[in-house]
């Protein structure tokens, strides 16, 4: 793969999930009913800053679970014959909670949608919100994020490799050609 330009750096993403946190906090007028829940893999990590985010500016815990959507997708025959699932680890009621979805790339919206579902086998939150690091568009789906560390118009050609240092041992967006 050919990188075409980098579009983010460490400081720039730390930036940009800083900012997110001030939102969810303004938004939701607190944190009180606010629940984060990282999509694997990548939305993870993401979570996991924006509740030290949250818990720096507010100095009130922000609870982070983890949701693996591989059932739910709707390409599940079409990426693997043996799915690897991970599970998902969500320790605190989602019931009459405002859940903040977190996710590293909004692009089609298939992702999105497969996480409500997964989601819903949980229980009923009283609101879902969606937060991302970017949004490239190209959506299939009307799904559209609450926060959103940058926009980032591509063409449907060009890949946003996400790099975070707790996986891939950098923190990076690239734009790359496939």
């Amino acid at each position: 793969m050919q990188v075409k330009s980098q579009i983010m750096d460490n400081a720039q993403m730390e930036r940009s999930i800083q900012r997110m946190a001030h939102e969810i906090i303004e938004q939701n007028r607190g944190l009180e009913k606010i629940r984060l829940v990282g999509i694997r893999s990548r939305g993870v990590p993401i979570a996991e800053r924006l509740s030290d985010y949250l818990k720096l500016i507010t100095n009130q815990e922000v609870p982070v679970g983890i949701l693996d959507i591989t059932l739910y997708r709707d390409d599940l025959s079409t990426i693997s014959h043996q799915p690897v699932i991970k599970g998902s680890q969500l320790e605190f009621e989602i019931e009459d909670a405002i859940v903040v979805l977190v996710d590293d790339v909004l692009f089609t919206g298939r992702t999105v949608r497969a996480a409500i579902d997964a989601l819903m086998d949980f229980g009923r939150p009283r609101q879902i919100q969606l937060a991302v690091l970017i949004d490239r568009g190209h959506r299939e789906l009307p799904i559209k994020a609450d926060y959103v560390g940058k926009n980032v118009p591509t063409s449907k050609e060009e890949i946003i490799k996400v790099s975070l240092a707790d996986i891939d041992g950098e923190d990076s967006v690239k734009i790359v050609l496939a």
